[in-house]
């Protein structure tokens, strides 16, 4: 004799809507903490970023297919709160569109205060729009990617030697770079390798603080305000959107922006 399925209708309903993937909406990126673990295998390139690679592809494919984006993806963006002490990885499965908040790494170490970097010495971490621009898997802080300070901005507003060899690097230590645990460089490197082997930047917007309104309403801060309103619009623009804009520069070292793509 047939058996005769009596599940009900409220729980087939149950049943179906688990079987579905989690929305958007639902997801929330990860906040992954600097960890103990130093890289402690032969000093040699070739046995570096194998070790990333072994240790941490999986983990970074399911960060991303967490997150609902391809991996590797077609966009690939890095975001820098100095106040919060975070760097936020966003990402893209297409080549044009609103990228997705994949996870937020917490820096190990930074040096400098709030304000951006003029001159060389000055200890401090870059603020404004950049890209990553060299790789380099010999560094003595085991892994790292250096971000294209100084730009046209900070020659016209900084000193004549304004610095340079701003990177983001293992280690857990600084100055002037954004130094994460070895662990966490790890990952980074991987995502961001995917795109330099294909020819592609990696954009990094840094910036002061989440909240500039708070920022230019403390009188201790009036030296960077008017260069802290330039930050904003490129920030409130990527916030509306969620699209990178374009960023140019004038002879005056103000940051121009259009709607990207």
């Amino acid at each position: 004799m047939n058996r005769i399925c009596t599940i009900t209708i409220p729980c087939l309903v149950m049943l179906v809507l688990a079987s579905l993937p989690a929305r958007a909406e639902d997801f929330k990126p990860p906040y992954l903490e600097p960890s103990d673990w130093t890289y402690e295998g032969p000093d040699g390139s070739r046995h570096r970023t194998t070790a990333a690679k072994d240790a941490k592809t999986e983990t970074v494919k399911k960060m991303f297919a967490a997150a609902g984006v391809s991996y590797p993806p077609e966009q690939l963006f890095f975001r820098v709160f100095k106040l919060e002490n975070v760097l936020e990885v966003w990402a893209a499965s297409k080549s044009k569109g609103p990228l997705t908040h994949v996870a937020t790494y917490e820096i190990c170490y930074k040096s400098g205060k709030l304000g951006p970097k003029r001159r060389t010495g000055d200890q401090q971490v870059p603020e404004g729009f950049y890209h990553l621009d060299y790789y380099n898997k010999h560094s003595a802080f085991y892994l790292s990617m250096r971000i294209s300070y100084p730009n046209r901005s900070d020659k016209i507003l900084g000193h004549r030697k304004p610095g340079s060899a701003i990177m983001i690097h293992g280690n857990c230590v600084s100055i002037g770079c954004l130094a994460m645990s070895d662990e966490r460089i790890q990952e980074l490197w991987l995502m961001t390798r995917t795109m330099a082997d294909r020819k592609r930047k990696v954009f990094v917007h840094a910036f002061p603080a989440r909240d500039f309104g708070k920022l230019l309403a403390n009188p201790l801060y009036i030296g960077h305000h008017n260069f802290w309103k330039n930050l904003q619009e490129g920030y409130e623009i990527f916030m509306t959107s969620r699209i990178l804009p374009r960023v140019s520069i004038d002879k005056k070292g103000t940051y121009l922006f259009r709607e990207g793509q």
